[in-house]
């Protein structure tokens, strides 16, 4: 077994209808892995609330690398205003939460839904106003702590739409293993 190098590996590089909603999320370093996660899995945009550290700012640059110029981005200056807008263009609103609501991420049914914008709260606080979300899921978790970062729980919530998407689309006869 040889471990392959970025240049020998070739990803799919496929857009997913995914947008990215950070509700007061202010360190940089989540800001920066935030594109660096979500240029991994084919996300369209990202929307930064105004507070949030600009793009420009050292440490999320350099904890994003080069993935800033690859995902659209765009600051907002009222969260409420801001899902209210993407429900009228029809996306489907999740927040990654843990409400008295919530369903485990494995159970939510993603594949049939044409637009997805997940709203990622901070981590003190979670999501500013969770009522405006279509749905909230969260991550069923098996130690003492009720919790993870914001960007762990990003990359699993990223992990199971693409993976439940991408295997919709498979033709009959080449699901995986299969």
């Amino acid at each position: 077994m040889k471990q392959l190098s970025h240049n020998e590996r070739k990803n799919k590089q496929q857009k997913f209808p995914i947008h990215i909603v950070c509700d007061a999320i202010r360190t940089p370093e989540n800001i920066g892995m935030c594109f660096r996660v979500a240029e991994s899995f084919g996300v369209e945009k990202m929307y930064l609330h105004e507070s949030s550290p600009f793009i420009e700012n050292r440490k999320v640059v350099k904890t994003a690398r080069n993935t800033i110029n690859q995902i659209e981005c765009e600051f907002y200056s009222n969260f409420d205003e801001k899902i209210t807008t993407l429900k009228q263009l029809g996306y489907t609103i999740i927040g990654i939460e843990i409400t008295d609501k919530s369903i485990e991420i494995q159970d939510f049914d993603f594949k049939n839904l044409k637009k997805i914008a997940l709203i990622l709260g901070s981590e003190r606080n979670g999501i500013s106003n969770s009522s405006l979300a279509d749905a909230t899921i969260e991550i069923p978790m098996y130690g003492r702590n009720s919790s993870m970062n914001v960007i762990h729980s990003l990359a699993i919530t990223l992990y199971e739409i693409t993976n439940q998407i991408a295997h919709t689309n498979l033709p009959k006869g080449k699901e995986l293993n299969g």
